[in-house]
């Protein structure tokens, strides 16, 4: 079985076990902490099939807060069922949520890793591939930002298999340095143009893309 299957199987069983916990729902098994594991377990199936089909649900920016309120809730319910004394139906939820929600936790972690193609915009693969085409000539790109009250150097070189932004902001004392590393050249792309406001196709001699044509993705800026 390879991966690609086995992830399959995990989002069937988990939209299964969503659906069982509807029903029993339904038909009164339920309490109010029910309907807000269900809720939950809503949000976290609908991740699973966003990760197993590569296609973006929500924003990578709401996955890893969210896997965080999963954490959280395996230790409330562990908690509770530690030091509390809950009734058969509530201890039936807690055990559940308990055992179950652990691994999808694991694998939306990964969904909320912004350095992936699936979160990046046409526009962004674009640039992302010629960043990596003139970078299998040139050591090392320097790009400039057209800003003069606010400048912006980006230095772009690539080190074994990851991209390296070395980015220089403001002048004089006041100017800021730092940089980051990356695994896809589409993420780079995002970088440059989010952090140090540089148009990538342009720095790289391309005509300047208008805002229409750029495609970001509401709430990437």
């Amino acid at each position: 079985m390879n991966l690609k299957r086995a992830y399959a199987l995990l989002a069937i069983f988990y939209t299964a076990l969503l659906a069982v916990g509807v029903t029993a729902v339904v038909m009164g098994g339920g309490t109010p902490l029910a309907l807000l594991y269900l809720a939950i377990g809503a949000v976290t199936v609908a991740g699973l099939w966003g990760y197993l089909r590569g296609r973006r649900v929500m924003s990578f920016r709401s996955w890893r807060p969210f896997v965080g309120v999963l954490v959280l809730g395996i230790a409330v319910s562990v908690w509770r069922l530690i030091a509390g004394s809950p009734s058969g139906t509530e201890l039936t939820w807690l055990l559940a949520y308990s055992i179950f929600a652990a691994p999808p936790a694991l694998l939306l972690f990964r969904y909320g890793d912004h350095d992936q193609d699936l979160w990046a915009t046409p526009a962004e693969l674009e640039d992302g591939a010629a960043l990596s085409e003139r970078l299998e000539h040139e050591r090392e790109l320097t790009m400039q930002g057209r800003d003069t009250l606010h400048p912006a150097v980006v230095r772009v070189s690539r080190e074994g298999g990851r991209y390296l932004a070395r980015v220089e902001r403001g002048r004089g004392e006041a100017a800021e340095r730092f940089e980051a590393c990356f695994r896809r050249p589409a993420t780079l792309a995002f970088f440059i143009e989010t952090f140090a406001g540089i148009d990538v196709r342009e720095a790289l001699g391309g005509p300047r893309r208008g805002p229409d044509a750029a495609g970001k993705q509401e709430g990437t800026a």
